[in-house]
């Protein structure tokens, strides 16, 4: 008979939990950015920047790591360019 002692086990993460702490829609990723939807709308339809996106069905969602590595990658020491 397995053991159906769930005392002290973390319940698994369900789907729509993770959404709310790891995905974010196009409003809050563009607050995180500090830029309009419109131009992370953009930027994302002709791949002005590499900002990784996942899709679910037709709506847009941004890993906050994700957000949070471009951010990082786009840090610069002196004010040279690229």
């Amino acid at each position: 008979m397995p053991n159906t002692n769930t005392k002290g086990a973390t319940p698994a993460p369900t789907f729509g939990s993770l959404i709310g702490r790891e995905l974010l829609d196009e409003k809050a990723a563009a607050d995180l950015l500090q830029l309009s939807p419109g131009t992370l709308s953009v930027w994302r339809s002709t791949g002005r920047y590499s900002i990784p996106f996942v899709k679910v069905g037709r709506r847009v969602r941004y890993r906050r790591a994700d957000l949070e590595a471009w951010l990082a990658s786009r840090t610069r020491m002196n004010g040279a360019t690229e």
